[in-house]
């Protein structure tokens, strides 16, 4: 009886402690090593000495690319800051006609990647637009009687950002709003805060670590663009790396691009860091009570109304009708066009949705069982690749495996007189990867939150019966998992549809999928055939915009005791 009961505890115990140097720590090293070997290849093309195509763009372009990235980040950051923080904080705390719209309808620009926002505006606001063409009917001006902005242009490209781009603020700020106390907003009413003396003195302050995070996460995604800013013109990092691979011929000098890049978002993520230090942002009361949001007066709320109403409507009412008035005429594309370049999506999008939620899953598990200080390490890394633009891994892939193609085929043209072409370089497997160590982060982070609600009793009580961790995971987490799979799933999904970068460098011989089609007309004037499936990737990118702002409208602690009383 001592036996068995010695045993029975000793299944029970915490599984950190039985599963340090075991086959999970060394399964997610080993991904972690594959998935982090773009990066260091990007590193150590960087170490090779440049050559004559380096030196001519380090002194004719190269200074163009660091400033117009600057004011990109200067501007994207402040815009998305600005627009994200203020419509959380009335959505969350005030009162006015449409909040309860507004909730979730300010997500909705999410979905629009901002190379087809670019589209659209181009379309609506070019010389031979309808904008301009209705002024000259109103007016009776010609072309050179008036000044109208250039939307392509530095302004142009961060205004479309900013505007497919804040909703990553409003989303981590709505979530800090949410999980206030309303006690702390009271206790500064009290002493005699006005609603934006109270803002602006303690919600914004607690709300500080959401704000900055998500500004982060935006320009992360800006500085990667690589279709607004070709489209438009503007020579940042990203496009001087496909013109210098492309263009040029030149993967050294394309690397050193990447290389800067890189460090360009390793210095970001440092200060996202250092900005935070040591300060803490803490509540000093568990009470949590259902938010008495203030009532805004008729002009206020006018005001409120405006301020939530035209980001949705410039971000995605705007752009989406216009794509579906011209995914409607008469030179919209041809359905069996149409239906090719979705199965080549939906090739490359499936595949990659699965496998990286089948190795988020083997992560996240073997980060609960408990890894070794080596493993967590390595879980951390694997899922450092969204931080990477796509440009930089696309460059990172394809260097060690265009060298090997040509290595190989040269060889076998020596020996045997066969070419090899490309067996590895150019193909949908290479593609796949990229966007596997793109998006492992994405699908990662889901299936951990989906695991951090599965109580570790379930862990003792499956092994306490006799099941292996395998075994444990199949009959037991997964199952309740099935939500947030899906959803990670579903992410990626998207994601993958919407990576253009990636896409445009490694993808095989006539092999388009929509959002490279779509590239490839816009890029030649023929908007309306780009309209279908630029459309397509919108539509798509809805659902699960819907899907996080109900997770984030229920995320408030407390929010079901206050529902019940």
């Amino acid at each position: 009886m001592a036996i068995s009961e010695h045993r029975l505890a000793r299944n029970a115990l915490p599984l950190r402690g039985r599963f340090r140097l075991d086959g999970w720590s060394l399964m997610a090293v080993g991904l972690a090593l594959f998935f982090a070997l773009p990066v260091v290849m990007v590193a150590a093309a960087a170490l090779t000495p440049a050559g004559e195509t380096w030196a001519h763009l380090s002194e004719t372009v190269l200074p163009r690319y660091i400033v117009n990235t600057v004011w990109l980040m200067v501007g994207v950051g402040i815009g998305t800051a600005a627009i994200g923080t203020g419509t959380a904080w009335l959505v969350t705390m005030c009162e006015f006609p449409g909040r309860r719209l507004f909730e979730w309808a300010l997500f909705l620009p999410m979905a629009v990647p901002a190379y087809v926002l670019a589209y659209a505006y181009t379309g609506l606001f070019d010389v031979a637009g309808p904008v301009q063409g209705l002024l000259r009917d109103l007016t009776g001006w010609s072309v050179r009687d008036y000044w109208f902005p250039d939307v392509r242009s530095l302004p142009g490209a961060i205004a479309m950002m900013v505007l497919v781009l804040y909703p990553y603020v409003y989303l981590i700020t709505r979530a800090a709003f949410l999980e206030q106390s309303v006690c702390v907003l009271e206790m500064g009413r009290t002493l005699g805060c006005s609603p934006w003396g109270a803002f602006r003195r303690l919600g914004l302050p607690l709300a500080r670590p959401a704000v900055v995070t998500g500004v982060s996460l935006a320009l992360m995604e800006a500085l990667g663009d690589f279709g607004t800013v070709q489209y438009f013109a503007v020579d940042t990092f990203t496009a001087g790396i496909f013109r210098t691979w492309l263009g040029l011929g030149d993967p050294v000098s394309a690397a050193h691009l990447a290389a800067m890049l890189l460090g360009a978002i390793g210095f970001l993520m440092v200060a996202e860091r250092l900005a935070r230090g040591r300060a803490r942002f803490h509540h000093t009361t568990t009470r949590y009570r259902p938010l008495t949001r203030l009532s805004l007066s008729p002009l206020a709320g006018v005001g409120a109304w405006l301020a939530c109403a035209l980001p949705i409507a410039l971000g995605f009412l705007v752009p989406a009708t216009a794509l579906g008035v011209w995914a409607l005429g008469e030179e919209g594309m041809a359905t069996g066009a149409f239906l090719t370049y979705t199965r080549n999506t939906l090739a490359l999008a499936v595949p990659t949705a699965v496998l990286a939620v089948g190795l988020a899953v083997l992560l996240g598990y073997g980060r609960r069982l408990g890894l070794s200080a080596p493993g967590r390490a390595a879980v951390r890394i694997a899922a450092m690749g969204y931080a990477v633009p796509g440009a930089v891994i696309a460059v990172g892939i394809l260097v060690p495996l265009s060298t090997f193609d040509n290595a190989l085929d040269a060889w076998m043209r020596e020996h045997f007189d066969i070419s090899t072409g490309l067996l590895l370089s150019g193909t949908v497997g290479a593609v796949i990867f990229a966007y596997l160590v793109r998006f492992l982060a994405v699908a990662f982070n889901t299936v951990e939150a989906g695991l951090e609600k599965v109580t570790p009793n379930m862990d003792a009580a499956a092994r306490s019966l006799g099941r292996g961790p395998l075994d444990t995971l199949r009959r037991v987490h997964l199952p309740m998992m099935r939500a947030s799979l899906f959803t990670a799933g579903l992410l990626v999904f998207v994601d993958v549809m919407k990576e253009l970068p990636a896409t445009l460098m490694m993808r095989p011989f006539n092999f388009d999928t929509l959002a490279v089609k779509a590239h490839e007309l816009a890029s030649d004037e023929r908007l309306a055939e780009a309209a279908m499936p630029s459309l397509a990737i919108v539509a798509v990118g809805v659902l699960p915009v819907i899907l996080l702002s109900r997770a984030i409208a229920t995320s408030r602690p407390g929010a079901a005791q206050g529902a019940r009383g």
